[in-house]
């Protein structure tokens, strides 16, 4: 058997945040992040067995298993390829039909994959934009929203997440696709944002309500809540919903 432990935690997808900070200052290389049921998510690390009780400390509540050998493979199979907007998003051990409509981000440091639907989402809608002109990913994770944008045709791309790793992780996933994505360290609710064409926050509900009123664009394409919710929009125009798996996105335009 491996001398590796998994150490898991599972919350409503609504009280993640501050768990996937937790995680972040435990594992700042990187955790696991998986959907369980439409409204749960489990968040886990890997470490081994002198390592474990230490996170198992600064986890409450949080359960462990040994790992099995083998568990590299079984953790690649876990991370598939899937489409969105046109684009094949997936990993770097597999092969995209045409790399210059790929997006590879590697799972290894998890911020977002493409996999999960709010992700897909925001992809397909992006896709229909009104215009290819200039976009901000606010809350961008692996920034796998941002170079999607790009490789749809958008310019300039900029990209802000509040956790420092987020925009090392976006910078890194950029280089690996070689799309230009400006990023920055950045409070979507308190730092000044860029004026772009279209923006895109797909974060929790009530995030997204408050960015909307501080956003400088023509445009915005939201996620990070549940088919039945939709953010407050004074000042902004709905124009489409999407869903799928329980989850929603919308898009708006200023009006």
């Amino acid at each position: 058997m491996s001398g590796l432990r998994r150490i898991a935690v599972r919350v409503p997808e609504g009280e993640a945040e501050p768990v996937r900070a937790r995680f972040l200052e435990l594992s700042p290389v990187g955790f696991e992040e998986v959907e369980v049921d439409g409204v749960t998510v489990e968040l886990a690390v890997y470490a081994d067995s002198d390592h474990a009780a230490e996170l198992l400390a600064g986890l409450p509540g949080a359960t462990v298993k040994q790992v099995a050998e083998g568990w590299e493979d079984a953790w690649r199979d876990f991370h598939r390829p899937v489409v969105a907007g046109g684009l094949w998003i997936g990993p770097p051990w597999e092969t995209p039909p045409d790399p210059s409509r790929a997006v590879v981000i590697d799972p290894g440091r998890a911020f977002g994959t493409g996999a999960h639907p709010t992700t897909r989402l925001s992809v397909d809608l992006l896709a229909n934009a009104a215009t290819r002109g200039s976009l901000l990913d606010v809350g961008c994770g692996s920034g796998v929203v941002a170079i999607a944008a790009a490789r749809l045709g958008f310019a300039p791309v900029y990209a802000v997440d509040l956790v420092p790793v987020a925009i090392e992780v976006t910078r890194a996933s950029a280089r690996v696709n070689d799309v230009a994505v400006e990023t920055a360290v950045a409070d979507a609710l308190t730092d000044a944002l860029p004026s772009v064409d279209v923006a895109v926050a797909n974060v929790l509900l009530r995030p997204v309500e408050r960015i909307l009123a501080l956003l400088d664009a023509q445009e915005v394409i939201t996620s990070g809540y549940l088919v039945g919710e939709r953010p407050a929009h004074a000042g902004w125009r709905h124009v489409e919903t999407r869903e799928a798996a329980g989850w929603a996105a919308d898009r708006f335009v200023r009006g």
